[in-house]
C-alpha cells in the first residue's frame, strides 16, 4: 500500500498541465477545494466530474495512477460516508434502529460526499505529479510574498514545506524497506486483533525515526556546505513565467462557479 502513496511524486512530462505556472495549480487546486462545496445536487457533481477528468486527460498521466492515488484511502472514505449514511435523516426512511437511519437523504449525501473526497484527492494528486517540488517552493514564496512587509518568514515557510512535501515518498519508501525486512523475520502485521496489529507497528517506527533525523541531519550538513543561508539576497535560478494560458486556466475555474452557481439547488 506504502508504495501507492502519490502524494509528494512527481512524473516527468510536457503537457499543457506540466507547463502551467506552479502559482496557477496552485490557486486551482485550492480554489477548486472551496468551489468543490457549491456543488449540491447530481448535475453539479457531474460537472465537477467532467472538469476534473477533463485535467486529468490534458496532464498525460494514465488515469490508474490517480485510481492508485485514491486505494491508500479508500477506508477512510468510506468510514467517513457510512457515518454520514447512518447518522443523516431526512427523506425516505428505508431502515431505523434507535439512532441509527438509513434514508434516502443520507445515502444521497454519502454518495456526495464520496465523490467531493475523490475528487480532491484527484486534483492534489494532479498538483504534485505535474510540478516538481521546488516549483512549489517557488509558487509558494510567490504567493505569499505580501507578508514579507509584516516579517513572515516567507522563504523559510516555503522551504519547510517543499522539504516535507520532497521526503514524504521517501519516507514511504523507507516504510515498505523495514515492512519488508520485518516480515522477512516473520512478522504479521495483519495478524491478531487492532492492540496486537498496533504493537506489531512499533518495530517500523523507531527505525523509520532514527533514519529520519539522520536523513535531516545530513540534509542541514549538505545546506551548510553549500553555504546557504536564508532567502536573503539569493537569486532564482527559475524565474516563474505567467503567461496567457495561466489566465485561461483560472479564468476556466472561473467558468465552472459559474456553471455550479447556476445548476445548484
Amino acid at each position: 500500500m506504502l508504495e501507492k502513496m502519490l502524494f509528494g511524486r512527481y512524473i516527468q512530462g510536457d503537457s499543457i498541465v506540466h507547463r502551467l505556472d506552479p502559482r496557477t495549480k496552485l490557486i486551482g487546486t485550492f480554489y477548486f477545494i472551496i468551489v468543490i462545496f457549491l456543488a449540491n445536487n447530481f448535475w453539479s457533481y457531474l460537472a465537477m466530474t467532467l472538469f476534473t477528468f477533463l485535467c486529468v486527460y490534458l496532464s498525460d498521466i494514465p488515469f490508474k495512477v490517480f485510481i492508485n492515488g485514491v486505494k491508500p484511502l479508500i477506508w477512510l472514505i468510506s468510514f467517513t460516508v457510512i457515518l454520514q449514511i447512518l447518522f443523516t435523516t431526512g427523506g425516505t426512511t428505508y431502515f431505523s434502529f434507535g439512532i441509527l437511519n438509513i434514508t434516502s437523504f443520507g445515502l444521497m449525501n454519502g454518495a456526495f460526499i464520496f465523490m467531493r473526497f475523490v475528487l480532491i484527492i484527484f486534483m492534489s494528486t494532479l498538483l504534485t505529479l505535474t510540478t516538481m517540488p521546488i516549483s512549489l517552493t517557488d509558487a509558494i514564496e510567490s504567493l505569499l510574498g505580501p507578508l514579507k512587509r509584516f516579517k513572515v518568514p516567507v522563504h523559510e515557510l516555503a522551504l519547510m514545506l517543499s522539504i516535507a512535501l520532497r521526503f514524504v515518498p521517501t519516507l514511504m519508501d523507507e516504510a515498505s524497506k523495514i515492512m519488508n525486512a520485518q516480515r522477512a523475520r516473520g512478522v504479521d502485521f495483519g495478524e491478531g486483533n487492532i492492540i496486537q496489529q498496533m504493537k506489531a507497528v512499533t518495530p517500523i517506527l523507531v527505525p523509520l525515526f532514527v533514519s529520519s533525523f539522520n536523513r535531516a541531519d545530513e540534509l542541514a550538513n549538505a545546506m551548510e556546505a553549500r553555504g546557504y543561508k536564508g532567502g536573503e539576497g539569493r537569486t532564482k535560478y527559475r524565474e516563474l513565467d505567467w503567461k496567457v494560458r495561466d489566465s485561461l486556466a483560472i479564468l476556466a475555474f472561473v467558468v465552472l462557479t459559474f456553471v455550479l452557481l447556476y445548476i445548484r439547488n
